[in-house]
């Protein structure tokens, strides 16, 4: 169980945090013990009213106290960690306030506890509060078997730095077959009988018909390589511009790179922003069908409380009966059957007490599971909608390089050749010597 401390003031902040139903799907007030209000804010502005006697500037101690996701912690093993948090800090027995918050499918608990020593009118000190809880925490995992997270272990395995490839790791473009490039061309070329037929057979198939620096009529594809027809083909130049010409009408590799890029651009645009579109809308629904969801669990708490509530009062009634009045009574007091029947009415009470506790807690978990459902269908599609963003963003800053790095070929705004010492020198000729 993680547990994290912080001493602070602000009553009424905190409570409103705490009771904050819109972040979380319920919200319930366990205990307050130790004020005279009954309801939270109150409670917790009682503390802030008791520390003005005192210099104590941050006189409530708040703690959560977070189970490991999955794990159906019961309501006991919530009241033990909280005792020994307090035993454990050296507030045993001061004014606490205990809420439980169920989000994004977990249950979780809420402490706060106040530092004002009443009798003495002063703040308890906390030294190293939180080391302390960090070892209890580590206790909690040991003991009840829980998978430790590792940033818990040593202090080095929570360097944020610490991840692992597969999580950094991007998917690589797959690389093009030479045979399939070849037979793209060769098809394209015999499907035409012209030069629009072959350029629009070649852009069915993700090339552009471009005039090459040095080798003529070429392909380009959308990452900018080119690719010879004469050599690709096949065929002799002379054939090639029988059908497509000289090739001087045609963009240049450089042009044909640039409307490659404008165009996927304009096409990764628009496919991103239909990801996002069909993200919202599967949000929009998963989030209706979670308060769907959190109106029914409400529902049935609401019927589970009313129904232990009545029952309570029955059995309550039937213990009670037990007793005999009158004379009679006198006679059971005298004998000891009162006492027998008062034990009995306890024990009775107690294991009442257990089992209404079980029929919470076992509601609660299975309001837990259908939560995690519906969160796990969550978490799935933002990883998704991630993954998919991620890639077009790679793409289209692909595509942003290869626009700008074809303007500077075209300008010829780029780094002027560095020749070697041995061209330098045979352009210059041999240094003669003296």
């Amino acid at each position: 169980m993680i547990l994290v401390a912080s001493q602070r003031g602000g009553a009424k902040e905190l409570a409103l945090h705490l009771l904050n139903s819109k972040e979380n799907d319920h919200v319930t007030i366990y205990e307050l013990s130790g004020f005279v209000a009954d309801d939270l804010t109150g409670a917790l502005r009682e503390i802030q009213a008791v520390a003005k006697g005192t210099k104590c500037k941050q006189p409530l101690l708040s703690i959560s106290l977070s189970p490991p996701p999955g794990e159906k912690v019961s309501i006991e093993a919530f009241e033990d960690a909280i005792n020994r948090v307090a035993e454990r800090l050296g507030v045993a027995g001061q004014p606490r306030a205990v809420v439980f918050h169920e989000k994004n499918a977990r249950r979780h608990c809420h402490l706060v506890i106040s530092r004002i020593d009443a009798d003495q009118m002063k703040a308890i000190p906390l030294p190293f509060f939180k080391r302390k809880l960090m070892d209890l925490s580590r206790e909690l995992f040991i003991e009840n078997n829980w998978q430790m997270p590792r940033g818990m272990v040593t202090s080095q395995e929570r360097d944020l730095r610490n991840f692992s490839l597969a999580e950094w790791q991007q998917a690589k473009r797959a690389k093009k077959d030479v045979r399939e490039v070849k037979a793209g061309l060769q098809d394209s070329w015999a499907l035409s009988d012209s030069k629009a037929a072959f350029a629009a057979a070649l852009e069915d198939r993700g090339y552009k018909l471009a005039r090459g620096d040095r080798r003529g009529l070429v392909a380009v594809d959308h990452k900018g390589e080119v690719y010879s027809l004469s050599r690709w083909i096949g065929l002799p130049p002379k054939a090639l511009k029988a059908r497509l010409g000289d090739g001087s009408d045609l963009p240049s590799v450089a042009d044909r790179t640039r409307e490659f890029a404008a165009q996927i651009s304009d096409r990764l645009s628009t496919l991103k922003q239909q990801e996002k579109d069909g993200f919202a809308d599967q949000r929009t629904n998963l989030e209706e069908e979670r308060l769907r969801l959190v109106a029914r669990q409400k529902a049935e708490r609401t019927a589970l409380s009313l129904k232990q509530n009545v029952r309570w009062q029955e059995e309550t009634s039937a213990r009670q009966a037990r007793y005999t009045r009158g004379l009679r009574g006198m006679v059971d007091r005298l004998s000891g059957q009162h006492k027998r029947i008062s034990a009995s009415n306890e024990m009775q009470t107690y294991l009442a007490r257990l089992r209404d506790r079980k029929e919470h807690d076992g509601l609660i978990f299975k309001h837990v599971e259908e939560r995690q459902f519906l969160q796990a269908k969550l978490r799935t599609r933002v990883e998704q909608y991630k993954a998919a963003r991620r890639v077009l963003r790679i793409d289209v800053a692909h595509q942003q390089k290869l626009a700008q790095a074809n303007n500077k070929l075209s300008t010829g705004d780029c780094q002027p050749h560095r020749k070697s010492p041995r061209e330098r020198i045979r352009s210059h000729g041999p240094k003669l010597a003296l």
